[in-house]
């Protein structure tokens, strides 16, 4: 049952996450501030490697024999713009639970544009359909307990790899239980046993897995796919958290950056020769004085 809650809660934060990353209109990229140290300890605390590792085999397994099929299927059948359109939809029920965690992180100009998204794409973006409060500069972002938690400085504690659901640590895992149970949408559908909650659940489950298809093409390809994974996900939580925190480095906008040239020396009165002439030339002889004529007698 715990596991259940778990994976409910846990992929309706997924798939806001996959598709605040699949939009156009990305957030600027964040990085974690310089503390590498610190930050690679508790990204690669995992004292229950063996239990992870066998859980990732297992759930690897059961994505190739289902849910890669399932959503290959998917993928192949609906256009990529009807795609978008189930994603957007997708993401706008998550504002609500975004909305709520703004607010408990102390954050009231973020709460502000959750609402100002969810009114606006929940009205004139068609329930969410379409994204327009981003044509409008209001950019989405993600924010969820288990964001909440490390903005007051709760720690990740173990990582952990939950069956199906995928990598987690334990202070995200408690973040997920209290994630279902104080969803509005959810709380407004009658939880997710009921119809509307089984159909968003399925809906959200094939939407996270075709936004994160590269991803796991890209796992297939490294050389631990278990420890790319943990890596990952763990850069990527840590990141939210300092974002919350305010302790995050805007990436620099490479693409205003002036190409390096050679630097122009400004002509001087004296440098106005070419520069094939500026070469030493040997010296010549000055021409001899003409001879001077006899004075006549």
């Amino acid at each position: 049952m715990a596991l259940a809650v778990i994976a409910a809660g846990g992929t309706s934060a997924a798939a806001s996450s996959a598709h605040a990353r699949a939009t156009v209109e990305t957030p600027i990229p964040l990085v974690a501030a310089p503390d590498a140290a610190t930050d690679m300890a508790q990204i690669e605390y995992d004292p229950l490697e063996g239990f992870n590792r066998g859980s990732y085999t297992f759930s690897m397994g059961l994505d190739r024999a289902v849910f890669r099929p399932v959503t290959h299927g998917y993928m192949a059948v609906t256009p990529t713009p009807v795609r978008h359109r189930v994603s957007a939809f997708v993401y706008n029920l998550g504002e609500p639970s975004t909305f709520l965690n703004d607010v408990l992180q102390g954050k009231p100009k973020r709460a502000g544009r959750t609402t100002a998204r969810f009114a606006i794409n929940s009205t004139v973006g068609v329930l969410g359909l379409f994204d327009v409060a981003a044509g409008m500069g209001i950019r989405s972002h993600d924010a969820d307990f288990g964001q909440t938690f490390g903005r007051y400085g709760v720690k990740p504690g173990p990582y952990l790899y939950v069956p199906v659901l995928g990598p987690l640590n334990f202070r995200d895992g408690v973040g997920r239980v209290f994630d279902f149970f104080t969803d509005p949408i959810g709380l407004a559908g009658q939880g997710w046993t009921s119809p509307f909650g089984i159909t968003r659940l399925v809906t959200q489950t094939i939407d996270t897995r075709a936004n994160a298809d590269l991803a796991f093409r890209a796992l297939d390809q490294a050389v631990d796919p278990y420890a790319t994974a943990r890596s990952a996900y763990g850069q990527h939580r840590e990141a939210l958290i300092r974002e919350a925190t305010g302790a995050v480095q805007e990436l620099p906008d490479f693409d205003d950056v002036p190409a390096a040239t050679d630097p122009v020396v400004p002509p001087t009165e004296t440098s106005t020769v070419p520069a094939e002439s500026a070469t030493p030339q040997p010296p010549t002889a000055e021409p001899a004085a003409p001879a001077a004529s006899p004075e006549p007698q």
